[in-house]
């Protein structure tokens, strides 16, 4: 039988099958989103929910869990596992790595146009449609629980309770306006999930879904802010200010709330960008206050009220639980490259199995450096043309990037460094353009020179046609020109690839022109680090079926939860309570839930890490065998070996022939761009704010249709 076709063939049931898994998830996730819209309407509050809640009342899940369950946290499961099917076909399937041309994002192209709104930075049409539709269900929402829970307000009612009219509308209004923060917290820890198969079913990434967390934060803590001090006025006015302090066996605790909230406020205070920039440490140690404030958040409203909002935090215990396995251990650094302009590029050792697509991300930590601190770095290599090779590039700009240099130009001959990742988007369809515009700022080059090893490859290795490359690189000195040096790697780059249209026009804005020769600094020169048997080299967590094993994992640590929950709850909560649930401790029973639901992730998730360990093992001796040999270009009495090399002397010449330098002045953006006839132009942007929002400008004037807009950044 014909390989191509055995594979055009694979290739297409991979895609029906993926179709079908896709058709169910939507299916689920209108009806998801279709519960919510309802909760606050009488027909679910008064029909509904009690009959359902009766049909699913047993010994083993009380009267309301059951219900709550099957309602809201099974349907988020299920289309998690559902995702963990679609993503790992969509791996296999042969073409989705670079996609080619597709008509469905040219449709989509106008919906994809970035807008600039102030408060939410560069957004799409899409982004803001959705936004919109959000604050609508909030909307929808609390007016709907106004309006049903005023009605039944009266002046009798009210003198019944000894208070006045107002007092008990805005007791009603302050509790109502806890359900609606709720709607948005259940939402809350999708976005960082970061190994999430939720994500990719609708083609998002961890990192690209930041600001969706940040806007649900903000969104979250000021409704329950309100909340918070509406009861405050509210228990003021009627004399009751001794409520902040209760705690009652069962039902809602108020001490717990006002405990979670203040949790809340520490968070949330140092994550405006201005406090978060200056006082990174700072944001990234509070950020840690979202512990309390969840745990004590359960204990406000009780384990069934809190497992509405279960399933995105279930889904993040698991990630974050996966993320602290992985980083136990050391993987080895290779060797480092040096640059005279405060730029290193770190180069580790991988499995042959880990495979991750350009623009993918990684988190360090450097316990030398900073024993809790984690950095995200945009990966600079190309898992297809580098095999057995992993770099990033960082470029010193803050205390901790500027010791990771200081470290590496002293006298080392090794590293400790752990990691977590690699996170990116699960294909790319850079192919599908004619044209690709790259537009950086400063080490904003680092994404793009990982998209361009993966052309390269693509280009010379595949022989498929790829897009015209121009790369718009802006450089305050020309010290930083050597950054351009990075865009070949020091190994496993063919010495030609022809095929391959690169044009870089580099910009040195503060200098007016090219550098006399004894005005040179140092050149690039290379770390090469001593191999530690004890390191490992970077693997996929979960093996190169990573997201079967993630859907497994998800599956089968509810199963473990909900097995000891049903089993504690049958032969001891019930024979104290009697499905009443006014004589066990609500506070007990939450601990109890959350206790058994973390013994269920590390049970499930632990074993299938060990499995996987045990698999990347026979890998990990075969690399450490290669290399015990001599290393490589470097005498075996050196540390460092002095690799500088002008860019003439890169393997192939072309790259210096590509590059077109402009001194003393700035890329004329609209020119570049408004220029360009084809098609179909891909443009790519990473650097400062500012370079952003004007490319982004340009792409959404409507003046070229044919402009494609795309931001990286982590600077939301």
């Amino acid at each position: 039988m014909d390989p191509q076709r055995s594979a055009r063939s694979g290739g297409s049931n991979c895609n029906t099958i993926r179709a079908a898994i896709m058709a169910v998830v939507m299916i689920v996730f209108a009806g998801y989103l279709f519960l919510w819209v309802m909760l606050p309407t009488n027909p679910y509050r008064l029909k509904w929910q009690p009959k359902l809640r009766t049909q699913t009342a047993s010994t083993y899940f009380g009267t309301t869990h059951g219900a709550t369950y099957l309602v809201f946290t099974f349907p988020v499961l299920l289309i998690a596992v559902l995702g963990c099917a679609y993503v790992h076909l969509g791996k296999k399937s042969s073409d989705n790595h670079t996609k080619g041309k597709n008509e469905n994002n040219h449709r989509l192209a106008i919906l994809k146009r970035p807008m600039i709104i102030k408060g939410l930075g560069i957004v799409s049409r899409i982004e803001i449609a959705f936004f919109l539709m959000f604050i609508a269900l909030l909307i929808w929402s609390f007016a709907t629980y106004l309006r049903n829970s005023f009605a039944t307000i009266t002046p009798k009612s009210a003198a019944k309770k000894g208070e006045e009219v107002w007092e008990v509308k805005l007791d009603s209004a302050s509790h109502r306006l806890a359900f609606i923060g709720n709607i948005a917290f259940a939402f809350l820890f999708f976005p960082v999930t970061r190994g999430s198969s939720v994500l990719p079913l609708f083609g998002l990434t961890s990192e690209g879904s930041v600001k969706y967390h940040i806007w649900l934060g903000h969104i979250v803590m000021t409704l329950f802010t309100a909340h918070s001090f509406g009861y405050i006025i509210y228990w003021a006015s009627v004399h009751e200010l001794s409520e902040m302090l209760d705690w009652p066996r069962t039902g809602i605790s108020n001490l717990a709330g006002e405990i979670s909230f203040v949790a809340g406020l520490i968070l949330w205070a140092t994550t405006f960008p201005r406090i978060r920039r200056k006082m990174f440490e700072l944001f990234f140690y509070t950020h840690h206050m979202y512990i309390p404030f969840v745990v004590f958040f359960i204990f406000h409203v009780g384990i069934n009220y809190a497992s509405m909002m279960l399933p995105g935090f279930f889904l993040f215990v698991i990630d974050r639980y996966l993320r602290f396995l992985q980083s136990r251990s050391h993987v080895r650094l290779s060797s480092a490259r040096v640059l005279p302009c405060q730029v290193v590029e770190l180069n580790f050792s991988k499995t042959k199995g880990l495979s991750y697509t350009p623009t993918s991300t990684i988190f360090l930590n450097i316990p030398s450096i900073s024993k809790m601190q984690w950095h995200p770095f945009t990966i600079s290599s190309s898992s297809n043309l580098e095999s057995d090779n992993l770099s990033v590039i960082i470029k010193g700009e803050g205390k901790w990037s500027n010791k990771l240099h200081q470290l590496l130009t002293s006298s080392i001959d090794r590293l400790d460094v752990s990691i977590e990742g690699p996170y990116g988007p699960t294909s790319t369809d850079f192919l599908r353009h004619e044209l690709l515009v790259m537009v950086s700022g400063g080490s904003g080059v680092t994404p793009f020179i990982s998209i361009i090893r993966e052309l390269i490859h693509t280009s010379e290795n595949l022989k498929c046609k790829t897009p015209e490359i121009i790369l718009i690189s802006s450089f305050k000195n020309s010290n930083d020109l050597t950054m351009l040096d990075l865009i070949l790697p020091l190994c496993g780059a063919p010495s030609e690839f022809p095929n391959l249209d690169l044009k870089i026009e580099a910009y040195v804005t503060r200098e007016k022109g090219a550098p006399h020769e004894e005005q040179e600094k140092t050149k690039t020169r290379t770390v090469w680090f001593k191999p530690n048997p004890s390191d490992a080299p970077i693997s996929p967590v979960l093996g190169q079926n990573n997201y079967l094993w993630l859907g497994a994992i998800i599956s089968s640590s509810f199963i473990i939860y909900l097995f000891f929950i049903g089993i504690l709850t049958r032969y001891y909560i019930f024979p104290i309570d009697h499905n009443t649930n006014k004589k066990y401790s609500s506070t007990s029973r939450a601990l109890l839930h959350m206790l058994f639901l973390c013994i269920g992730v590390f049970i499930a998730a632990t074993s299938a890490f060990l499995v996987n360990k045990n698999k990347n093992a026979k890998e990990k001796n075969i690399q450490i065998q290669n290399m015990e040999g001599p290393t490589p270009q470097a005498s075996p009495n050196s540390v460092f070996y002095n690799a500088g090399r002008e860019l003439e002397s890169l393997p192939q010449q072309s790259i210096s022939q590509s590059v077109n330098l402009h001194y003393g002045e700035r890329p004329d953006l609209k020119k570049f761009l408004f220029e360009r006839k084809e098609s179909s132009v891909g443009v790519l942007v990473c650097g400062p704010k500012k370079m952003r929002h004007e490319v982004a400008n340009i792409c959404s004037s409507g003046l070229a249709a044919n402009l494609h807009f795309e931001s990286i950044s982590f600077s939301w």
